[in-house]
């Protein structure tokens, strides 16, 4: 199995820039995962090991059935509704339309700040709660879906958020049933510390969780991951990406950095503003830097009577502390398909 091993970590390496160590290749063939190498378009090879690349997905424990999780992502007291920033224009016919653009991925990437950046633009309509329609609602049908959106003018966007559709299997396929002209944004973040955000999310509604360390690991002497919980799942991007990638082109999306869009988020929001075929109204002037939250927040508009606009309460939640090891362990366990996310996308986000 070692010479195997060794063999086809080989073989991998000239074929892409992956630049996959011995180390991170081990640990994805400990986890029983696809080990990403070749052509971004390419299927992700054969298994290391004989056993299912992922088993069944396991959640997070002890989380009440009831906690949904458009409660747990999105801000807590938010009293917007499906209203944008921008009112239909006057004069002009509104009605409600199917979303022309799509906030997609990932949960704790930082998808409710953009969208919340996006909606100080007037051409931007958008659904304040999560729908989950391609993922949980998709036999309530497309009228219904249709009839949840705000009415929009000529000229203006209709969007919605739903962090869950990137995870979902079947969502790409109905989403482009829908509209294959859809336009695609996934927030993405380093998958460590997306999946600590995570867990800590969810302790904060469970205190009796087990530590970060249990969950993440089947047998942490061996250093083997465990897949099959939700939190690390998620930060698999390259394997959810390519199912994505059977339906939409890469030029159908847009992948935004959730820590640019912390450190710069002038910048981040001015590159969506481009691919959505706005105007670059949303700019520097609207944001400012809240240090206690540790994140930028909306300015008070001007002229206006409305006051600054920051995340709820459960964002910027201090993370509990995690043994620098178990972090180094999931970072090496990462690399490679962080690599292949890279070389899909053609953004390298500096995670490794």
């Amino acid at each position: 199995m070692l010479g195997f091993l060794v063999g086809y970590v080989v073989f991998c390496l000239p074929g892409s820039a992956s630049g996959v160590s011995p180390r991170g290749a081990a640990a994805a063939a400990a986890a029983g995962l696809r080990l990403p190498c070749g052509d971004p378009r390419s299927p992700l090879p054969p298994l290391l090991r004989a056993e299912p690349a992922l088993g069944p997905e396991r959640p997070f424990l002890l989380v009440p059935p009831e906690d949904k999780e458009e409660e747990e992502e999105g801000e807590e007291g938010e009293e917007e509704g499906e209203r944008g920033e921008g009112a239909p224009r006057l004069n002009t016919p509104a009605s409600r339309r199917f979303p022309q653009a799509l906030i997609v991925g990932v949960k704790k990437g930082g998808t409710r700040a953009l969208l919340e950046f996006l909606r100080a633009h007037p051409d931007v309509r958008a659904l304040g709660a999560e729908p989950h329609f391609f993922d949980r609602g998709y036999g309530k049908g497309l009228a219904w879906y249709r009839n949840l959106m705000p009415r929009t003018s000529e000229g203006q966007i209709t969007m919605e958020k739903t962090p869950s559709y990137f995870v979902t299997k079947e969502a790409p396929r109905r989403i482009y049933s829908m509209s294959r002209d859809t336009k695609l944004i996934v927030v993405v973040r380093n998958p460590v510390t997306r999946a600590i955000s995570d867990y800590t999310q969810t302790l904060s509604k469970s205190p009796g969780l087990p530590s970060f360390q249990a969950l993440a690991f089947k047998n942490l002497s061996t250093g083997l991951i465990d897949t099959s919980w939700s939190a690390l799942r998620i930060g698999i991007y390259a394997k959810h990406l390519e199912h994505w990638l059977r339906y939409f082109p890469v030029s159908s999306f847009l992948f935004v950095s959730g820590e640019r869009l912390v450190s710069d988020p002038a910048g981040e929001v001015g590159r969506v503003q481009d691919f959505l075929g706005l105007r670059r109204l949303v700019t520097d002037k609207h944001f400012y830097f809240n240090q206690t939250k540790g994140f930028p927040c909306l300015k008070k508009p001007e002229g206006g009577s409305g006051r600054p606009r920051c995340l709820g309460k459960s964002k910027g939640r201090p993370h509990p502390k995690i043994d620098p090891q178990v972090v180094q362990r999931l970072q090496d366990f990462y690399r490679p398909f962080n690599l292949k996310f890279y070389q899909m996308t053609g953004q390298d986000f500096g995670w490794d």
